[in-house]
């Protein structure tokens, strides 16, 4: 990569993805939050440089800046993305950890997040802003939507489909053929053995619905 990244979010995924971009020789100019208190800081020896939505530092993406966004808030991530999109015309790239194996044949889209050890199987479909966490496995033709995370430890058997905004916990097992459906949540160490509806917080071994 030829060009330095900005950072937009200085809290959660900025210190592992400031990591990963230097373990891959990436440069990062500075980093970006809407926290006030935080400017002038640094974090791991890379300036909080002021506020995520100053035209003065966004002005900088796509000409002399790539940009990455650490924020794991769905909402808000989808926010800046709509920033980025509309205003500058970028798209956030993709931080991927030196350890993660991804196979050749598999497909990613933008502004991922990818951490130490990630295995991603042959045919697999990634959208776009997924949060992978360490030593997750997504097996072969998986298809994983926008705005999809999952946890530290979690299994994606074959041939299963996660929707958009579908959170999974870490130590998750999901079975192979299983659709889970967009914004679904899924507790940390369930066995996912059906298909689970839209909306739902499921849990357990088998996974089970949760009572609001």
């Amino acid at each position: 990569m030829d060009k330095p990244v900005i950072i937009l979010g200085a809290k959660g995924l900025a210190v592992p993805a400031l990591e990963i971009f230097r373990g891959n020789n990436v440069m990062v100019y500075g980093i970006l939050d809407e926290d006030k208190a935080l400017f002038g800081k640094e974090i791991n020896t890379i300036t909080v440089l002021g506020h995520i939505e100053d035209d003065k530092f966004l002005k900088l993406l796509g000409t002399e800046c790539e940009a990455f966004v650490a924020v794991d808030d769905n909402v808000y991530k989808k926010h800046l993305v709509e920033l980025l999109n509309e205003e500058r015309k970028v798209q956030p790239i993709n931080a991927i950890h030196a350890t993660a194996a991804i196979a050749e044949s598999a497909e990613m889209g933008h502004g991922n997040f990818i951490n130490a050890k990630v295995t991603i199987g042959a045919g697999a479909k990634l959208g776009h802003h997924g949060i992978f966490n360490s030593n997750c496995s997504l097996e072969y033709q998986v298809e994983i939507g926008n705005f999809v995370q999952i946890g530290a430890g979690s299994v994606i058997n074959p041939h299963v489909k996660i929707e958009e905004g579908v959170f999974i916990g870490s130590g998750v097992t999901v079975i192979s053929g299983i659709n889970i459906g967009k914004n679904a949540r899924v507790g940390a160490g369930s066995v996912v053995i059906a298909d689970v509806p839209a909306g739902a917080t499921i849990f357990g071994n088998p996974a089970a619905s949760v009572k609001k």
